[in-house]
């Protein structure tokens, strides 16, 4: 028997095990919230919350920025969550809801502006101010590890420079973990040309942050 075959198998039913269960939990506020109990809306949010901040400051590289676009990301699910039809995991059509919100952000005109500001307010010599906000990505940081928390705003820094269609792509899959088939539903996107994103977007990264990682 091959065992690290038998082991990822394992893994991966335990994985997906604890999926079917996340599932059916937030199956399970959604019929209570609908029934009346907006209670239950606020367990949807502390569940997402953090996962939604992170994702929208991984795209938007602004944690003021990202905070708005998750606020308003929930404001559409509290509006819209009676539309929901369960054509895919409600997780699926958060994501998708964030990433669109997301992408309305960098469309408009007030956002590059901002930005364009941000960079010209930015200090030359590489200091600690001038670096983005962290923002956790699933584990607590030490607030005093500052080696730590340069090396993720250069990272940072680095996921900013990709294009905006690389960069989404590249976040849902390779720090948030969803599956490229997941990635493809929140997208829109065929699958093989979100498989041919992240792939340029990672040998990007690669050759940006060679030294770094």
């Amino acid at each position: 028997m091959n065992l690290r075959i038998f082991t990822g198998t394992y893994e991966g039913l335990k994985l997906s095990k604890e999926k079917r269960k996340s599932e059916e939990a937030d199956s399970e506020f959604i019929e209570v919230f609908l029934a009346g109990d907006d209670h239950a809306f606020d367990a949807l949010v502390l569940k997402y919350q953090l996962r939604i901040v992170n994702l929208c400051y991984r795209v938007l590289g602004d944690y003021e920025d990202a905070v708005d676009c998750a606020q308003e990301t929930f404001v559409k699910v509290f509006r819209s969550l009676k539309s929901f039809r369960y054509r895919s995991s409600f997780s699926t059509w958060l994501f998708r809801i964030a990433v669109n919100t997301c992408k309305n952000r960098l469309a408009s005109a007030k956002y590059r502006f901002h930005r364009r500001m941000v960079r010209l307010d930015r200090g030359q010599d590489g200091s600690e101010d001038s670096l983005p906000l962290e923002v956790p990505n699933g584990s607590s940081l030490p607030a005093n590890n500052l080696e730590k928390k340069e090396r993720e705003a250069l990272i940072q820094q680095a996921i900013d420079s990709l294009p905006k269609e690389q960069r989404t792509a590249l976040v849902l899959r390779d720090i948030e973990g969803l599956s490229y088939e997941e990635v493809a539903r929140i997208t829109g996107l065929a699958l093989g040309t979100v498989k041919s994103r992240i792939a340029r977007a990672r040998e990007q990264l690669r050759t940006k942050l060679k030294g770094i990682l």
